[in-house]
């Protein structure tokens, strides 16, 4: 099992924190598919390594 397969998903909060950003900007790019999120139930999850992966390859720019 590789590190991708063991990651954690965590919630918007999360990755909020993790990006320095407002949750409601997190929400705003989900809603422009602009976010890698995936839903579970009324829930969004993330992994922490694809958010790392949208915010090099310029994801974040507009």
């Amino acid at each position: 099992m590789d590190k991708a397969d063991s990651e954690k998903w965590v919630d918007t909060k999360a990755v909020a924190e993790h990006l320095n950003i407002n949750r409601q900007t997190v929400f705003a790019w989900i809603a422009q598919r602009k976010l890698p999120a995936v839903r579970v139930g009324k829930a969004w999850r993330f992994k922490l390594s694809e958010i790392d992966t949208w915010l090099r390859s310029g994801g974040a720019k507009d």
